[in-house]
């Protein structure tokens, strides 16, 4: 991993997702790219990771694609939530703060 990239954790991925697929539907290539903005590239998804996430993600029912034509003029697939992806979001919401603030007390915890 190149300096000043962060790794992502195993699940966080997805929970990038349907995060962002929660704004409105993306094709691959545009969601990646909003990830990579969002967050000052310090997180880049490669094709390699991202398509398998996202067919996997539609496998479960949480998103579903749908072809189209990009704003490039290409044919692309649109990806959008479903309800049980909305469900599952919310609740991946909930336990990534209780996990990010329980990170947040390791790392600001004083030696005692």
């Amino acid at each position: 991993m190149p300096s000043g990239e962060i790794g992502l954790l195993q699940g966080t991925l997805d929970f990038l997702i349907l995060k962002t697929l929660s704004w409105g539907e993306m094709h691959g290539f545009e969601l990646a790219r909003w990830i990579q903005q969002a967050t000052d590239d310090a997180l880049r998804i490669e094709e390699g990771t991202l398509y398998p996430a996202l067919h996997r993600l539609d496998r479960k029912g949480l998103i579903v694609g749908e072809w189209g034509v990009s704003d490039r003029g290409r044919r692309a697939k649109f990806y959008r939530l479903t309800a049980s992806g909305e469900r599952v979001l919310r609740q991946e919401s909930r336990n990534w703060s209780k996990f990010v603030n329980a990170v947040n007390k390791v790392v600001e915890a004083a030696e005692s």
